[in-house]
């Protein structure tokens, strides 16, 4: 779409909203249904595109990108009203008589940014939130999973509305030019520099934006951890999407008592797992891009294990590297990749030092048999959200906001807090009229005060 035609998708959007229709509680109910109903009737188109872009599994697909949807989408269906309802707060001694309330009311016109590693998941679920909480949405998938975006665009624009949701397909041009327009919301997700351009750009319009982004998440492995357990779960969650995920260990600070041994028991649940097309637990990198820049991180004196590569089907095979350093190359940007590098430390205090100097991170790991380790990591490290003695899985708990702090994100979803991304909290006070004091009222003197100062507990 030209800048023209944006103009004019936004206009109608704005005057869907001012209809109030999209703030009927049926309305929003009505429409996640519609969406959940569509969804399910084009699993099979979304599980070829998916594949498309990077042969990745019907297993996966529905555990890791369309379940996730559906329970989201049940959830706000069955909680919407709840959420959306009017709330009586206390009314302070100074205003009295009176009533306070607060009204959730949604923002308006929202636009999402959808991300390419789990291009159906992170396009659609910021979507229900702002849905359940009464906006008009326009989407923009990413151009970087194209086979995904075409048929994002085709089953929502052939099924919705325009003036309602629509989806705007393109790259960066159109991007650029979505930035520009006054949005009342914009929800992002993907890299930390792409972030910073958002942020900017809604700025401009004052508009407020959540990012989630990403960073170099951290996993603690310590000698009371259970570790037959800790390494299947870590090897899980890191090569889960080929490591192409946002909350993905990307390293690991294992105590070095015991460092020789995860090590070898890493090794052996990698060559155990067998990641690869045919077994339908691994999916390729995203482009050739993306495929070399991971290439030139490894450092080859560091490998103490890989599989083997074969670029021409963009397979990159699980790598771990040891005794890397905060130094090395591979520690200076998210890896974003099936590359593992294995950092070891002495002393609790010295390792969680280090990574209190990196930016802060979208998650950590915990991996111990000790309460006092687990608490001291949660208190010193500021990080986006996490697990003890798991990877991932937080993210399947909508009760758990999720979203970044600082250079990984600003801003939470999932659940109510994804409601809440979309909703303001307009408070209202409701004040009778048969007792109108005139201590507030000229004339003053030291006797009002005196009064105002007790009322107010001053």
């Amino acid at each position: 779409m030209d800048k023209e035609s944006l103009k004019q998708l936004l206009k109608e959007q704005n005057m869907m909203f001012n209809t109030n229709s999209t703030k009927e509680i049926v309305y929003r109910v009505q429409k996640l249904k519609k969406l959940k109903s569509i969804l399910k009737s084009k699993e099979d188109e979304l599980y070829d595109a998916i594949y498309k872009d990077f042969k990745k599994s019907k297993f996966d697909t529905f555990t890791t990108e369309l379940a996730l949807l559906y329970t989201d989408i049940d959830e706000a269906v069955s909680k919407v009203q709840k959420w959306s309802k009017r709330k009586r707060v206390g009314t302070n001694l100074l205003n009295f008589p009176a009533k306070s309330y607060i009204y959730p009311e949604p923002l308006g016109t929202c636009l999402v940014i959808g991300a390419w590693n789990y291009p159906i998941q992170l396009s659609f679920a910021p979507v229900i939130a702002a849905i359940a909480a009464g906006n008009t949405v326009v989407l923009k998938p990413s151009e970087v999973s194209s086979a995904v975006s075409h048929v994002i665009a085709e089953i929502v624009n052939s099924n919705f509305d325009k003036s309602f949701f629509h989806v705007v397909e393109g790259g960066v041009e159109v991007t650029t030019s979505l930035l520009e327009l006054k949005w009342d919301k914009i929800f992002f997700t993907g890299s930390v520099n792409v972030g910073r351009i958002v942020y900017k750009a809604a700025a401009e319009n004052l508009t407020p934006v959540t990012l989630e982004l990403g960073g170099k998440s951290p996993a603690f492995v310590t000698k009371s951890c259970n570790l037959d357990v800790t390494v299947n779960r870590i090897v899980w969650g890191k090569f889960l999407n080929a490591g192409q995920t946002c909350i993905a260990p990307d390293y690991v600070m294992v105590e070095s008592s015991i460092k020789d041994e995860f090590l070898e028991k890493l090794k052996e649940r990698i060559i155990e797992m067998d990641f690869s097309f045919a077994n339908d637990n691994y999916v390729q990198i995203i482009n050739d891009k993306n495929y070399q820049r991971l290439k030139g991180m490894i450092s080859e004196n560091k490998v103490y294990y890989s599989g083997e590569f074969d670029e021409a089907s963009r397979y990159f095979p699980p790598v771990v590297m040891s005794d890397v350093n905060f130094s090395d190359k591979i520690m200076q940007e998210e890896i974003f990749g099936p590359i593992f590098p294995i950092l070891t430390y002495d002393k609790l205090s010295e390792a969680i030092s280090a990574v209190k100097k990196l930016p802060k991170p979208l998650a950590c790991y915990i991996f111990t048999g000790e309460s006092s380790v687990k608490t001291r990591i949660v208190d010193e490290i500021s990080f986006g959200g996490g697990a003890v003695n798991d990877t991932i899985m937080h993210i399947a708990n909508s009760s758990l906001p999720f979203g970044g702090v600082g250079n990984s994100g600003m801003g939470n979803y999932h659940g109510k807090a994804g409601f809440d991304a979309f909703t303001h909290q307009k408070s209202v006070l409701d004040k009778a009229t048969w007792l109108d004091p005139s201590i507030k009222y000229p004339p003053y003197s030291l006797k009002k005060l005196r009064i105002i100062r007790w009322v107010m507990g001053a």
